[in-house]
C-alpha cells in the first residue's frame, strides 16, 4: 500500500534535486508513478539505505504451522534535504511511525475461533509493538482496547477469550420461547456467538452475551461503509503557514511561563486517540491489505462492534413473515426484556487515579468529567466520543458550545438588570407613580375592588422598571445578533469537529433503512440512484395521505393547547373578584399579584401534564408516517415534540404580551367574555411585570423538573435495585453485565429529551428577553449543572446507549434557526406593545417639556398625569362622585367626544409600527451580514479536507498498484512499473 522511500530516484531526476545514487536504493519492487510523488516529498529526510533481507516479523501460526519469515523493511537515519532545492509548498508527513511500511505475516494467537477462515491476503497484517513514534512522550494509559483490559474487566465468555459485545436479557418465566429459540438460531446463522449465563441476584433472569467474530466483522463492515484507518496522514504547508507556524510556537512557549489555565483539562491522563492521525476509507474485504490491522481483536473499536451487532439484531426475523423482524419488536412483546452494550467495567476505582491511573474509560470518564467538582473544566469530546459514539459526543459539544455563548450574554443582560437597578430611584416615571397620593385608580373589576391610589402600585412600578429601561433596545438587539453568531460559530464548531471525528465523508446515504419501512414496503421496490441498488420505497400517494394525517394530528393536538390556556384565562377571571375580596389582607391588597401567581401554578401544572399525552401522539403520528431511516424519524419525531411543547409552553406567555389588558373597553363599558366576566386589565403600572412573572416561574419550576427527573429519579430507582440486590445476595460477585442490567435503560427516544429541554431554553433565552434580560443569566447557572447532571448521568445511572453516529444535531439547528427569527419579530412586538418604550418616546418628542425646544429639564415629566384618562365616578354607580383615572389614551367626560381615542392614540400606534418595521428590517441586515461575513467551514481545514482528498486518491491508486506488482511477482509474471 505504501511505497518504498527508496524508490524514488526518478522522481528526484525530474525535480532536480541534487543527490548521489549512493544514497538511493538501487533495488526497488516498485517503481513510483507520478501519482504517488506529492506525499513520497519529504520535509526532512530522505533514506539512505534500505535494508531489503532483515526479518522484523514472525508470524504467531498454532504450532501446527510451520513459523514463516518474511521481508520487512528497515529505515535508516536520514539525511537533510538541502534547504536550496526546497519547494514553495511541501508535504510534512510524518514516517516516524512506519508501521504502514512494514509486513507481518500469520494469524493473531490471542483469539481463535473454528468459524473464522479469512480469505485476504494475511501477510499485510502488522504489529503494533514495532516502529512507535518516539515523538509521542505521553503515556499510553488506556491505549487498552487489547485482550488484556478486556479481561481485567471480565467482560469475556468463559472461554476466557471471545470478548462480549452485546447483551441480550429475558426472563425464563416468559412464555416467548419459541420466538427467542428462532432468533437466536437465526442469529448463530448470521455469524454470531452466543453464550447463556443465569443472573446471581434474580435466578428468573437470564442474559445472552453475544460475541461477533473477524469474518463477521468484516463482512457488516463492508456492507455498511465502516470507515477505518489505512495509513498516516501527511499534511500540507507553505511557507507563509511555516512562518505561522514559528510564530505560534514561540507563542506558545511564551505562553508556558504563565499560569495554566484551571478550565484545560490534563491530557496526559487521556488515551491517545490514534485515529484521527490516519487516513480513513470504507472498508473492504477485497481490499484488507489497504488498512492499517495492528491487531485484529482492536482493529473494529467498541463502538463499531456494537453497531454492527445491534444492524444484525435489528434485521434477523424471529418468525415466519415479512414483519416478524427485529430486537425492538421482540422486546415490545415481552420475548427479551432488554438488549444493550456492556459498560467497560466499574466507574469507580478503591485507587487513586493519579496514582494507579483509570481502570478503564468509563472510570476516566467519571473522574475528569462526570463528577461534580469538575464543573470547571472542558469536557473530554474525544474520549466522550469514543465511548459513546458520535452522536452522544455531539450533543455534548453543542451543550458546551451554547453554555460558553451564554456567558456574554448573561453578563450583557446583567449589566442592563444592574443599570435599571440603581437608576430605579432617578426614573422620571416611577417618581412621579411614587408621589401620586392624589390620583384615584378607577376599580379593576366589578363586585368586590374598591378604590386605589395610584402610589399604592409604587413598588410595581419600580420593579418595572428593572426590565423596562433605557437599556431594553439595547439588550434585544444584542441578543438578536448574538443568536447568529452562535449559530454562525456552532457550524465552524461542528465543521472541525467533524473533521476530526472522520464524519466528513459519512453521509445519510449510508444510513440503512428501517426495518419496518423494509416490512411496510418490500414489495414495492426502486434502484437507489445513488448507490444503484434495489430497496423498499414508499408511494408519493401513500406518503402524502399519512403526511396529512399526521398534520391534522398536530393541529389537533395545538388546538388542544389553545383550549387549555383559555381555560386558564377564565380561572383567572373567575378568581379575580375572590382574591379582591379575600380575608387575609396581604392578598387583599395584592390580589392581582395573587391571582397572576395561583394562574402561572396552574398553568404550569396542565403544561406537565400534557407534556406526557404529546408524547405519545407523537409517537403514534410518526409511526404512521413510516419513516425510510432513523434519522428522518427522529428528525419528524422531534419537530413535532417541539412543535406540541413550544405552543404548550409559550402560549401563556404569548397571551399576557399581546393580548392581557388590550381589549377591556373602558369604565362604563368593559368587554365581557360570555357577558359575564370582565376581562383583566394590567396593573396601573403595566402588563410587563406579569410577563416577568410568568417567565420567571414556569423557567424556574421546568428547569427543576427536569432535572429530578433527569438525575432524581433513576437515582431512586437504582438504590432500590441495588438495595434489594445486597439483601438478598449479600457475598456475591456481580458480574458487570448484571449490574448494567440493574441500571436504568436511556430514554427510548434517545437524545431527544436532551435536545428539547435545551432547545426551548434557548426560546426563553431569545424570545422574551426584552422582557427579561435574567433569562440568560438562568440559563447559564442551569446549563453548567445540566453538564455534569448529564455527564453523571450517562456514566453512572444509565446503561451503556448504543453508540451511533451523526454529523450534526439533525432537525435542531432549523428550529434554532426559526427560532431566532421568531425572536427578532417577538421581541419587536414586546418593545413595541407591551413596554411603555414607544409612548415614553412619543411623548418626550411630541408632548413633553422638550416638544417644542430643548431644556435642561427632565423631558418625561408630567408623563404618568398624561397617560392616564379621566372618568366620572358617578357614571359607575357606586355612590361615589369625582373623577378617577385609568390607563388609556382617551377623551375626558367634559370633552365633546368623551371616551373616545385621542389623537396621541394614533401618534404613539403609527410609532409602534414603524419601531416594529424598522427593527426588524435593521436587525435582520445585521444578522445577515453576519452571517455571510463568518464561513460555515475554515479556511484552513477546508483546504486541508480538499488536500486529503486529493492525496487519498492517490494512495489508494499506488496501494493497488503495488498490491498488483507483488501478486505478479508471487505468480512469477513479468513486473510492470505502471498499471498495464
Amino acid at each position: 500500500m505504501v511505497h518504498h522511500s527508496g524508490s524514488i530516484q526518478s522522481f528526484k531526476q525530474q525535480k532536480g534535486m541534487n543527490m548521489s545514487k549512493s544514497e538511493m536504493v538501487k533495488e526497488t519492487s516498485l517503481k513510483p508513478s507520478r501519482r504517488s510523488l506529492p506525499c513520497l516529498v519529504q520535509s526532512y529526510t530522505y533514506s539512505q539505505s534500505l535494508s531489503q533481507s532483515t526479518s522484523l516479523f514472525q508470524s504467531n501460526e498454532s504450532e501446527s504451522q510451520a513459523p514463516t519469515s518474511v521481508t520487512s523493511i528497515s529505515v535508516d537515519k536520514a539525511a537533510q534535504v538541502n534547504a536550496e532545492n526546497k519547494k514553495d509548498s511541501v508535504l510534512n508527513c510524518s514516517f516516524t511511525d512506519l508501521s504502514d511500511f512494514c509486513l507481518a505475516l500469520g494469524k493473531d494467537k490471542d483469539y481463535m475461533d473454528e468459524s473464522e477462515h479469512a480469505n485476504y491476503d494475511r501477510s499485510r497484517l502488522i504489529r503494533d509493538s514495532v516502529f512507535k513514534d518516539k515523538s509521542e512522550s505521553k503515556p499510553k494509559l488506556l491505549s487498552k482496547n487489547d485482550m488484556n483490559y478486556i479481561a481485567s474487566s471480565g467482560l469475556l465468555f468463559k472461554d476466557g477469550k471471545k470478548r462480549i459485545d452485546y447483551i441480550l436479557v429475558y426472563r425464563k418465566s416468559s412464555i416467548q420461547y419459541d420466538r427467542r429459540n428462532t432468533f437466536e438460531k437465526n442469529l448463530r446463522a448470521e455469524g454470531l456467538m452466543l453464550e447463556k449465563e443465569p443472573a446471581v441476584a434474580n435466578p428468573d433472569i437470564m442474559f445472552i452475551k453475544i460475541h461477533i467474530p473477524w469474518d463477521t466483522l468484516c463482512k457488516y463492515a463492508e456492507r455498511l461503509n465502516i470507515r477505518m484507518p489505512f495509513r498516516k496522514k501527511c499534511y500540507y504547508t507553505d511557507r507563509k503557514k511555516e512562518s505561522m507556524g514559528r510564530m505560534k510556537k514561540n507563542l506558545k512557549n511564551i505562553l508556558n511561563w504563565m499560569p495554566k489555565n484551571p478550565m484545560i483539562l490534563d491530557k496526559s491522563v487521556f488515551p491517545d486517540l490514534e485515529v484521527s492521525e490516519c487516513y480513513t476509507g470504507p472498508f473492504s474485504r477485497a481490499r484488507i491489505h489497504h488498512f492499517i490491522i495492528n491487531n485484529k481483536d482492536t482493529f473494529f473499536s467498541n463502538a463499531a462492534r456494537s453497531r454492527i451487532v445491534y444492524h444484525v439484531l435489528q434485521r434477523t426475523k424471529y418468525e415466519n413473515g415479512i414483519s416478524k423482524v427485529g430486537i425492538c419488536k421482540l422486546i415490545n412483546n415481552g420475548a427479551y426484556e432488554a438488549a444493550f452494550p456492556p459498560h467497560e467495567g466499574a466507574y469507580k476505582s478503591s485507587q487513586p487515579i493519579k496514582t494507579h491511573g483509570p481502570q478503564n474509560n468509563r472510570h476516566l470518564l467519571y473522574e475528569r468529567w462526570a463528577r461534580w467538582g469538575m464543573w470547571y473544566k472542558h469536557q473530554p469530546l474525544d474520549l466522550i466520543r469514543r465511548y459513546f459514539g458520535e452522536k452522544i459526543g455531539l450533543y455534548f459539544a453543542w451543550l458546551g458550545w451554547y453554555t460558553g455563548m451564554l456567558i456574554p450574554a448573561a453578563i450583557v443582560g446583567l449589566c442592563v438588570f444592574f443599570y435599571g437597578l440603581f437608576t430605579m430611584n432617578r426614573s422620571q416615571v416611577s417618581q412621579e407613580i411614587c408621589a401620586a397620593s392624589e390620583v384615584i385608580m378607577c376599580p379593576l373589576c366589578d363586585k368586590n375592588c374598591s378604590l386605589q391610589r395610584l402610589n399604592d402600585s409604587c413598588i410595581y412600578a419600580k420593579v418595572t422598571y428593572l426590565f423596562d429601561n433605557g437599556g431594553t433596545v439595547f439588550f434585544a438587539i444584542f441578543m438578536a445578533i448574538w443568536a447568529t453568531v452562535f449559530l454562525e460559530f456552532w457550524k465552524r464548531r461542528r465543521s472541525i469537529l467533524t473533521y476530526a471525528w472522520d464524519l466528513i465523508e459519512w453521509e445519510e446515504e449510508e444510513e440503512t433503512v428501517r426495518p419496518q419501512f423494509e416490512a411496510k414496503y418490500y414489495t414495492m421496490e426502486r434502484v437507489n440512484p445513488i448507490t444503484g441498488k434495489p430497496e423498499p420505497h414508499q408511494p408519493f400517494s401513500d406518503k402524502i395521505t399519512r403526511l396529512l394525517i399526521s398534520v391534522s394530528g398536530i393541529f389537533f393536538m395545538i388546538s388542544l393547547v389553545i383550549t387549555a390556556v383559555f381555560a386558564v384565562v377564565v380561572y383567572r377571571l373567575v378568581v379575580m373578584e375572590q382574591f379582591a375580596s379575600f380575608k387575609w389582607s396581604f392578598i387583599k391588597q395584592h390580589w392581582q399579584f395573587a391571582t397572576s401567581a395561583a394562574g402561572v401554578c396552574i398553568n404550569f401544572v396542565i403544561i406537565m401534564m400534557l407534556n406526557v399525552a404529546y408524547e405519545k401522539v407523537a409517537y403514534l403520528l410518526t409511526n404512521l408516517e413510516y419513516p425510510r431511516t432513523e434519522s428522518e424519524w427522529e428528525n419528524s419525531f422531534a419537530l413535532k415534540m417541539f412543535l406540541f411543547q413550544f405552543v404548550n409552553l409559550n402560549s401563556s406567555i404569548f397571551y399576557i404580551a399581546f393580548f392581557l389588558g388590550r381589549f377591556v373597553g373602558h369604565p362604563g363599558n368593559y368587554n365581557k367574555l360570555f357577558n359575564r366576566w370582565r376581562l383583566e386589565e394590567c396593573h396601573p403600572s403595566g402588563c410587563l411585570i406579569d410577563l416577568c412573572l410568568q417567565m420567571s416561574v414556569i423557567m424556574f419550576l421546568k428547569q427543576i423538573w427536569n432535572n429530578f427527573m433527569e438525575l432524581g429519579y433513576p437515582l431512586i430507582q437504582n438504590w432500590w435495585s441495588r438495595h434489594k440486590i445486597k439483601r438478598g445476595n449479600q457475598d456475591a460477585s456481580i458480574p458487570q453485565w448484571e449490574n448494567d442490567w440493574n441500571l436504568q435503560p436511556m430514554n427510548i427516544h434517545g437524545l431527544m429529551d436532551e435536545y428539547l429541554e435545551m432547545v426551548l431554553q434557548f426560546g426563553f433565552t431569545t424570545i422574551f428577553v426584552a422582557a427579561f434580560p435574567l433569562a440568560p443569566l438562568l440559563a447559564l447557572l442551569n446549563n453548567i449543572i445540566e453538564i455534569r447532571l448529564d455527564a453523571y448521568k450517562f456514566v453512572t445511572q444509565w446503561r451503556r446507549p448504543l453508540p451511533a453516529r451523526a454529523t450534526d444535531i439533525g432537525i435542531w439547528y432549523g428550529i434554532l434557526e426559526g427560532i431566532g427569527i421568531l425572536a427578532v419579530i417577538t421581541n419587536a412586538f414586546v418593545i413595541a406593545i407591551t413596554s411603555d418604550y414607544i409612548p415614553r418616546l412619543v411623548y418626550e418628542y411630541k408632548y413633553g417639556p422638550c416638544a417644542d425646544q430643548l431644556e435642561n429639564e427632565n423631558c418625561l415629566k408630567g408623563y404618568v398625569n398624561n397617560s392616564l384618562s379621566f372618568f366620572n365616578l358617578s357614571e359607575l354607580g357606586i355612590g361615589k362622585s369625582g373623577y378617577c383615572r385609568y390607563r388609556d389614551y382617551r377623551g375626558p367626560p367634559w370633552s365633546s367626544k368623551p371616551y373616545e381615542f385621542t389623537l396621541q392614540y394614533w401618534h404613539i400606534l403609527a410609532a409602534r409600527l414603524a419601531f416594529i418595521i424598522v427593527f426588524e428590517h435593521l436587525v435582520f441586515g445585521i444578522k445577515s451580514f453576519i452571517a455571510f461575513l463568518i464561513p460555515d467551514i475554515p479556511q484552513d481545514l477546508y483546504d486541508r479536507i480538499r488536500r486529503e482528498k486529493y492525496l487519498v486518491q492517490e494512495m489508494m491508486y499506488e496501494a493497488e498498484l503495488e498490491h498488483l506488482q507483488q501478486q505478479r511477482k508471487k505468480s512469477g509474471q513479468p513486473v510492470h512499473h505502471e498499471w498495464p
